[in-house]
């Protein structure tokens, strides 16, 4: 896979504060190529040029970082070919994670690239996320979501798994304010509140996004 991928990450990871080791960049270019390669015979990603890849997926995946701590216990909901959850995995090594999509080809993958990285304390389960419920109530710290669902049924399946004082972090396109303004009543009824709205553009040009953060109410 053409270094090109490593370079962008390096240089836009770099621009948000995050300063990658070049073990980290060498385990994005060889998840990368794994993605190319996969999809060539499986549907995973309608994204397959380099600088896609970088951007869409993985500069995109890395803007949680932030966000994520290795104490936390992280959920990622319909993680379909392993974003964002991989690339966090890949710079958070400490960190527990664990991924769920009900789609068994993209469980397949990302199990394949969690072996072939060697990373740790990550498991990729297929399963439908409402039956995570049975064995991993009020368990997870952080709850992620990229493009999955609509706000209001990410909340509904994601409030079962949040531990006391979780936070839960979707990712969002360029309409996530009519998402938020039409999930305003199941928020408010799931006894959640909307802390904060964080708006970036992906370099490039590639599109504009948005983190929504969603925590329990005081009251709740």
């Amino acid at each position: 896979m053409s270094s090109i991928i490593g370079d962008i990450v390096a240089r836009e990871a770099q621009s948000m504060g995050l300063s990658l080791s070049g073990h980290e960049i060498n385990s994005l270019e060889t998840y990368a190529a794994e993605l190319v390669k996969w999809n060539n015979k499986v549907n995973l990603t309608a994204i397959t040029k380099n600088n896609e890849i970088a951007i869409k997926h993985f500069v995109d995946s890395l803007t949680l970082a932030p966000y994520i701590t290795p104490g936390d216990r992280l959920l990622d909901i319909g993680s379909g070919a392993g974003l964002p959850i991989i690339p966090l995995k890949i710079i958070n090594p400490e960190t527990v994670m664990v991924s769920v999509d009900a789609v068994s080809k993209k469980i397949h993958f990302q199990r394949h690239i969690i072996r072939t990285l060697g990373l740790l304390n990550i498991e990729a389960i297929h399963s439908r996320v409402e039956d995570l419920h049975k064995t991993h109530s009020h368990f997870f710290s952080v709850i992620t979501s990229r493009a999955f669902t609509r706000l209001d049924r990410f909340i509904s399946l994601a409030a079962p798994l949040l531990a006391e004082n979780g936070v839960l972090i979707a990712m969002k396109g360029d309409q996530a304010a009519v998402e938020i303004a039409a999930a305003g009543e199941v928020v408010q009824a799931g006894g959640f509140t909307v802390t904060s709205i964080r708006r970036y553009s992906l370099p490039q040009n590639m599109g504009e996004r948005v983190l929504t953060f969603i925590k329990q109410s005081k009251a709740a």
